[in-house]
């Protein structure tokens, strides 16, 4: 049904009302009627009752052959932080833009509209429909169904629909019944027509086709189920119902209420997860293959039964009848058991009946993998476990954290296996023989167990309850300082569990006890093992070790060391007798042992700043720390008495700070704090020691110098003299720092250098890196070129007198030092090509090549500056060297080394092309002897070259000169088109006379390219016109001003004249003298005349004429700029054109 509206609105296309349904009955909404229409361009909804209002309205854009949809719908709407609600949404679409519209009911009784969500298809639509609030169907122009999820935009399914053959009512949207009487939009819209062939009711699909009627539904979620088990895709069904159960689904029928559905979706997986587990024991179970086969089988197959039961808190049925099934197979069996064991090591499996953990147990255990058991026991709840069985098997393979973990959890016992463990341990270490990697570990186990229950944490992670911490710290100090054992041995010696650990590891055992100390029990005096406990603790310690024999002098210097830190750390709250604390003393300062030197010497350093060796005098102190060589003490002491040289020479001596030293001396020196004594005495003992320091880093000692010592470079340097080496370092360093310390700001402050001493350190470094002088005269400034080419010619340094001979102009010099070097090597080649060692002539084949390649370039600079002659000196010999070796290489048996060097040649030749004549190498080659007596192909593939090279340059050339005489005929063309562009006048005044151009029509107009125009009479009295070689030329009077106004200090532009009148003559002669009489003054006359003129100048004549016609001008603004009756627009004026001035870059 078609309603036309208003012409100028358009038509109706559809209409789609909103019906409340019996399941929304109590909605406000209930008592209106709402109505949505849509023509070809707009979206309408209506209000019809209670009173007839139009409540929305939305543009629609799209393709003039795509028809407007629309389609209502009651949705669940779910607000953040509010409950959720049931209103109607709106979609309409056109083209392949989908919009949803939510209707609003307000409480005042007012409908608003929202925007809830914009989709947009990669195809054109033709209708669609809902199927239920959170599934649309849609069919496209190519007939083809699309099952969408509306919150996701998601696409489930696509079917086809061409066999539906669907009715399309084109004929009506044409109204070819009543003569066409609808617009050319509509009809051509027309085309694509089925809105009443694709319907919905109560979640059917209804299509409505030329010969049948199909109907189309979603399954209900069983049905999608079995339709994957009976494909047997049970690892799909699975997935499937596991997102039905996590409300991930979409498009989901058939399922309502959230208890109810899930306990029912647990039903039907574990239904589909028994059938899976049949299945796969028997019908998909491989029946031949091996092991192998099996167990990849089952490796596919257990995890999906352990992750689902996992997530559905099925453990029951995961540790009854599914294990039951796997048990029956023995690959199956082993297969589920190590399944479980990454689920074990996540914490998502804590716990497991007793059956399975023993087979759990022996499995591992036939396998010889009980670490992997233990890792597995620490994440369990102790409750699931057979406690004897797993202690058992704890104690009998060693697994010792595992033990710890039982009783710790199971019964809180924190004890008891620490006194079993140090029990063990103690038997081997009073064996006396080397512990074992078993025994080692043990022990190191239980130095990380006491660390934890003292620090309060679990072993081997978490936390220890806070109700336990206090108790189970207590336990753990009386078990370690107990003076007997339970059973106690007649031959136990006190305090025995402390005497293993010292044994065992001395130094950690030290270091466990002084994190311990740093918890709060130890710093409050009240409570159970405080101050005085740790003094107790400090006393059992040297009863043991100190008073009593068994401990080699090494463990008792640790437990110096340990003193000797607690006692710093603790404010000298433990106390020693005097005598024993002269022997920590000295056996930190011991000079008989280098073992721990620096933690010792940390030690004593913090007891230092502690103040705990007041009663030590200094003098002594220094002396002992001397001996050892503290030098970190021995500098706090020289700190004390201001000995700063001594200082430095702790500095230089202490290995681990030899690098401090240079900012240690820079910042003495550069202090104004120290007095000129203090900075002289460590100055003195630098230049003493200016070898050590250039031995450490000369980087850092040559700025060291540059900064503070630059006036005694030179004396530092003879200083050094009869150390070469050193001296190298040094100046290597001097000089890199002074290029890195140059920049282009501050090359006044640069630090100067003698040239003697880059020619000193170019001798030196011909000595010591022969290799690097090339390359250093290419980039170095500084030294003077005669003396540095007698010191490389002395040293034989080729390279680097070729390139001073360079320099020098002597290019046949240079050129001969180097066509040696490379007959050198060439001969090596020959001779290392009859070895046949292929890296040797590789490496010589390299090298002849990196020397001709610098021959080549030195002749390619050079040819540039020579005539014909001087340039056939250079190549023609170097051309003859290689082509005789080439000829002497050609009767050898490597052929393949015969044509590397002929490569060389080829590029000799192709670099000549373009400094020699061709036919001059042309006859060189033909006169050659070793050609001359030859056939044709022994040149041919030379001269073929050759001539492809001249071809190529050839063509390159005529490119070249095609795209320059191009762009030349681009800018020409623009140029003139520049100067053939009309001008129009900005005024029609006369800026010199004021005058209209119109006016005066007798008098010619010039027009400027700056815009400006002027009568020629005018600009003539002005001074504007200039006759050159007979011609006339003018310039602007305005532009010339304000360039003069810009620059005053230019010199006045003479103006060229022709006149030959003796008055001229005087006029340029008094002009002359005037201006010869003003170069006479001194430049503060000169200013003081210039300021004198600038305050004596007035107004000039084209101010004052602007000021003349302000008034006339504003009188006419409103006018156009030129009058109709303008001069410049009557046919008789011409313009008289000029090119614009040439702009230079």
């Amino acid at each position: 049904m078609l309603v036309r509206i208003l012409p100028s609105r358009g038509e109706v296309c559809t209409i789609a009302p909103l019906y409340v349904t019996t399941s929304v009955q109590h909605h406000p909404l209930k008592e209106m009627s709402i109505l949505a229409m849509a023509t070809l361009s707009k979206v309408f909804i209506v209000s019809m009752r209670p009173k007839l209002t139009v409540m929305f309205t939305k543009p629609l854009k799209g393709d003039l052959s795509t028809l407007p949809l629309l389609a209502w719908q009651f949705v669940v709407i779910q607000k953040s932080q509010s409950p959720s609600s049931i209103e109607p949404v709106l979609a309409f679409a056109r083209d392949s833009t989908i919009y949803f519209y939510q209707l609003l009911y307000q409480t005042d009784g007012t409908v608003k509209f929202g925007l809830l969500q914009q989709m947009t298809a990669p195809y054109v639509l033709l209708n669609f429909k809902w199927l239920n609030p959170r599934t649309l169907v849609t069919v496209d122009t190519s007939e083809k169904l699309r099952v969408i999820d509306v919150r996701s935009d998601e696409e489930l399914e696509v079917i086809d629909l061409v066999d539906v053959q669907l009715v399309y009512g084109s004929s009506h949207f044409k109204s070819l019944a009543t003569g066409g009487n609808v617009s050319k939009a509509l009809a051509l819209a027309g085309e694509r027509a089925c809105y009443q062939s694709l319907d919905t009711f109560n979640g059917q699909l209804i299509l409505l086709g030329t010969k049948s009627i199909h109907v189309m539904t979603i399954r209900q979620w069983q049905d999608r189920i079995d339709l994957l088990v009976r494909q047997n895709k049970f690892q799909e069904a699975l997935a499937l119902a596991m997102s039905f159960y996590e409300g991930k689904a979409k498009a989901v029928v058939g399922l309502v209420g959230k208890q109810k559905r899930k306990q029912i979706l647990v039903d039907k997986i574990m239904d589909v997860l028994y059938n899976f587990v049949d299945i796969s024991m028997t019908q998909n179970c491989p029946q031949s293959g091996g092991t192998f086969l099996l167990t990849e089988h089952f490796q596919a197959v257990v995890p999906v039964c352990v992750e689902h039961c996992l997530k559905l808190g099925k453990i029951d049925i995961l540790f009854g009848p599914i294990y039951e099934r796997f048990n029956q197979d023995i690959t199956a069996n082993g297969v589920f058991l190590e399944c479980l064991e990454p689920y074990i090591l996540n914490d998502r499996l804590t716990s497991i009946t007793p059956a399975v953990m023993k087979d759990f147990v022996d499995h591992y255990q036939m396998k010889g993998m009980v670490q992997n058991v233990e890792a597995c026991i620490v994440h369990m709840d102790v409750a699931s476990l057979d406690i004897h069985q797993v202690v058992s098997l704890c104690w009998s393979h060693g697994l010792y954290d595992a033990i710890i973990y039982v009783y710790n959890k199971g019964m809180q016992d924190y004890t008891t296996p620490l006194e079993d463990l140090l029990k063990k341990l103690n038997i081997a270490v009073q064996a006396g023989k080397q512990l074992t990697d078993q025994q080692v570990r043990l022990g190191n186990k239980l130095l990380v167990y006491i660390s934890c229950c003292l620090a309060g944490r679990a072993y081997p992670l978490g936390d220890i309850p806070h109700f336990l911490v206090n108790q189970v710290k207590d336990g753990v100090w009386k078990c370690l300082t107990q003076l007997h054992t339970e059973e106690q041995p007649p031959d136990e010696p006190v305090y025995p569990h402390l005497r293993t650990l010292l044994g065992f590891d001395t130094r950690e055992f030290l270091n466990v006890l002084a994190l311990a100390f740093e918890e709060p029990e130890f710093k409050v005096q009240d409570i159970p093992y405080g101050v005085q406990s740790r003094q107790k603790i400090v006393d059992i310690l040297l009863q043991i070790m100190v008073e009593s024999t068994g401990f080699d002098p090494t463990q008792v210097g640790f437990l110096f060391t340990f003193l000797a830190r607690q006692m710093a750390k603790h404010e000298n709250t433990i106390v020693v007798n005097r005598l024993l604390f002269e022997q920590v003393l000295e056996f930190l300062c011991s000079v008989e042992t280098s073992v721990h030197h620096a933690e010792r010497q940390q030690a004593l350093l913090e007891l230092l700043n502690a103040g705990g060796l007041q009663q030590v005098d200094n003098a002594k102190l220094l002396v002992l720390a001397e001996k050892a060589q503290f030098f970190q003490v021995c500098e706090l002491l020289y700190q004390i008495t201001s000995q700063y040289s001594k200082i430095f020479l702790c500095h230089l001596q202490d290995p681990s700070r030899k690098l401090e030293v240079f900012s240690f001396v820079h910042g003495i020196l550069s202090s104004t704090r120290y007095t000129e004594d203090e900075q002289n005495s460590v100055k003195k003992e630098v230049i003493d020691h200016l070898q050590d320091l250039i031995m450490i880093d000369s980087k850092e000692t040559a700025c060291l110098v540059l900064s503070d010592f630059s006036d005694s470079v030179n004396k530092i340097i003879n200083m050094i003299k009869s150390e070469p080496r050193t001296q190298y370092e040094f100046l290597k360093g001097l000089i890199e720092m002074r290029d890195h310390m140059t920049t282009a700001i501050n090359q006044k402050d640069q630090a100067h250098i003698e040239p003697y001493i880059f020619e000193m350190y170019i001798e030196l470094m011909c000595q010591f890196e022969t290799n690097t002088v090339l390359n250093y005269l290419q980039v170095a400034e500084g030294y003077r070129l005669e003396e540095t080419l007698k010191i490389v010619r002395y040293y034989k340094v080729s390279d680097a007198t070729a390139f001073l001979l360079e320099k020098a102009g002597d290019i046949q010099g240079a050129f001969g030092i180097l066509i040696e070097a490379l007959q050198v090597k060439v001969r090596i080649y020959i001779d290392s090509v009859d070895t046949k060692d292929k890296a040797k002539i590789s490496l010589c084949i390299s090298n002849a090549q990196a020397v001709l390649m610098v021959i080549v370039q030195l002749c390619q600079r050079s040819s540039s500056k020579m005539d014909e002659p001087q340039r056939q000196a250079i190549w023609f010999p170097l051309l003859d060297l290689m082509m005789v070796s080439q000829r002497k290489l050609k009767g050898t048996e490597s052929e393949p080394h015969f044509h590397d060097f002929k490569m060389l040649t080829t590029h000799v030749l192709n670099s000549m092309l373009g400094y020699i004549a061709l036919p001059s190498i042309l006859q060189k080659i033909m006169q050659d002897p070793t050609y001359s007596s030859g056939n044709f192909g022994e040149i041919k593939e030379l001269i073929l070259g050759m001539l492809d090279t001249y071809n190529y340059e050839e063509t390159l050339l005529n490119t070249t000169n095609q795209l320059l005489a191009q762009d030349l005929y681009w800018s020409l063309t623009n140029l003139t088109s520049t100067a053939n562009k009309g001008v129009i006048s900005r005024s029609e005044h006369c800026p010199i006379c004021t005058q209209q151009f119109a006016s005066s029509s007798t008098d010619d107009v010039i027009i400027f390219s700056c815009v400006h125009s002027y009568h020629t009479s005018c600009l003539q009295s002005a001074g504007c016109s200039t006759l050159i070689d007979g011609k006339l030329h003018w310039s602007c009077l305005l532009c010339n001003t304000a360039r003069r106004w810009k620059n005053p200090n230019r010199k006045e532009a003479t103006r060229l004249s022709f006149s030959d009148d003796k008055d001229s003559v005087a006029s340029r002669n008094q002009t002359r003298q005037t201006s010869n009489k003003l170069d006479t003054l001194d430049p503060e006359q000169k200013a003081a005349l210039r300021l004198l003129k600038k305050e004596a100048e007035g107004p000039s004549r084209m101010a004052i004429l602007c000021d003349v016609i302000r008034d006339s001008r504003s009188s006419s603004s409103d006018q156009s700029l030129i009058k109709s009756n303008s001069l410049l627009k009557k046919e008789s004026f011409q313009l008289r054109l000029a090119a614009p001035p040439m702009q230079e870059n």
